[in-house]
């Protein structure tokens, strides 16, 4: 009897031994360019199409050296992640001691940081590498249920030979993706793992609600400091007799305002101190530090010219910024996976697009222009003064350059938008019939530069 990908998932929970077979011939079958008795699932797919790109040996388990445990106590100690800790333990671990399964909790990079559960799981887990410091990211251990949700940023499931490493088919894991509520960045991955038989199809729902239940944890706790940063600053810009004033914390994000329209956050440089300074979306400024943030006076003179370069860094498979350059010097932003799409979309069509042609470029669909501008009025509050809007484009006479990753497919890779899936199968070289190519854009004067971060 045939069956498709779903039914193998179905299959795992009732004859586990009967679904790592068929899943050990598909993974055989497909490595060794065959055809295989069913099509691995489509997420699996592409992890092992990566891994075949990056040169991952699926035959030998090479480890790259884990972390000393000074680094590892350092990156726990900074990591956004450690304030949920006690959420991802009480959702996950009662049940999977019990179940036979261990909780790894990794940063955005796919190091292990935390793991617990079962002693005997653990001490499996030990001879396979899956410890603190480890890095379990793709481009080093394969397709697997911490470093495939970094890439793909959805919860995955990898059950038995749908790993891409041969020595971690014994093993069973789902891992979904943390990201910060407030901009959508990756802070990491939370995994559940054990061994192949002790497989469940509820895994990955339970896994993903948990990490939805600590980003609401994270939600909650930044609400409380903007609480309380307000209650520090509200008598300071009452005292302002009318001056544009605001107050935010560390990372930007507005508590109270004064004088001006209320903002949700604010772009600051990576290394901000007391005194005057230039932010990019409201220029001259005076800083001045409060517990927690800062209070920022903006000058009543005129903002200065925005800045002569822009590089828009695509070149990693799961972490993206933009670079804002020039006289004033210069300021680093992360982007979340959409504005990535955007700005590059942006960067590919310097004479602007509309918010139609945009909504059709990411979404496949003109009509939702809502969801566009609601999503450009969130750049523009860190590129405010490099993007026009009617088109939407980046100012003349800013020189914007692209990186891209040395293989054309990393790019965006977690992208379904319309636009990007034509650029980037445009820069691979796949072709499409003439019906589905993009539609052609009236020259730019100066184009973007675009080029491999290895270049």
């Amino acid at each position: 009897m045939p069956y498709s990908a779903d039914d193998i998932t179905r299959l795992a929970a009732l004859d586990t031994a009967r679904a790592a077979r068929l899943l050990s011939a598909v993974r055989s079958a497909t490595l060794a360019g065959q055809r295989a008795p069913v099509p691995p699932r489509p997420v699996i797919g592409a992890s092992w199409g990566r891994m075949l790109r990056s040169g991952v040996d699926p035959d030998h388990d090479v480890r790259a050296d884990p972390l000393g445990r000074d680094e590892v106590e350092q990156r726990r100690r900074d990591s956004p992640l450690r304030p949920v800790l006690p959420v991802l333990r009480e959702g996950l671990l009662s049940v999977a001691d019990v179940a036979e399964h261990i909780m790894v909790v990794a940063d955005a990079d796919g190091r292990v940081l935390w793991r617990e559960g079962s002693s005997r799981v653990l001490r499996r887990a030990d001879r396979l590498g899956l410890e603190p410091g480890a890095d379990w990211g793709e481009e080093a251990v394969g397709t697997n249920g911490v470093g495939t949700p970094v890439v793909t940023r959805r919860p995955v499931q990898v059950f038995a030979s749908e790993h891409f490493v041969r020595s971690q088919v014994s093993w069973t894991c789902a891992g979904a993706p943390i990201t910060d509520p407030r901009d959508g960045r990756l802070l990491g991955v939370v995994d559940v793992s054990g061994p192949v038989e002790t497989v469940h199809p509820a895994t990955l729902a339970w896994v993903d609600s948990v990490a939805k239940l600590a980003e609401a944890r994270l939600r909650e706790i930044h609400l409380g400091s903007l609480e309380r940063l307000r209650a520090v600053a509200a008598p300071l810009l009452a005292k302002l007799g009318g001056g544009r004033a605001l107050a935010v914390d560390k990372d930007g994000w507005t508590a109270a305002v004064t004088g001006m329209p209320y903002t949700s956050r604010v772009a600051l440089p990576a290394s901000l101190s007391p005194g005057r300074c230039l932010l990019p979306s409201l220029g001259p400024c005076e800083v001045e530090p409060l517990p927690g943030g800062w209070l920022v006076r903006i000058a009543d003179a005129p903002a200065a010219a925005p800045a002569a370069r822009i590089v828009l860094d695509l070149g990693h498979p799961h972490r993206w910024s933009v670079t804002v350059s020039g006289d004033t010097g210069s300021w680093t932003h992360e982007l979340s996976p959409r504005h990535a799409e955007l700005l590059y979309l942006l960067a590919l069509g310097r004479t602007g697009r509309t918010a139609a042609a945009l909504a059709a470029d990411m979404f496949g669909d003109p009509a939702r222009t809502v969801t566009v501008r609601a999503e450009m009025s969130r750049v523009r509050r860190y590129l405010g003064a490099f993007l026009e809007h009617r088109p939407y484009r980046f100012r003349e006479p800013a020189q914007v350059e692209v990186l891209t990753p040395d293989d054309p497919r990393d790019l965006l890779p977690h992208s379904v938008a319309p636009g990007v899936v034509r650029a980037r199968d445009a820069l691979a070289g796949v072709p499409r019939p003439a019906a589905q190519l993009p539609t052609a854009q009236p020259p730019a004067t100066q184009p973007p530069a675009a080029h491999s971060r290895g270049s």
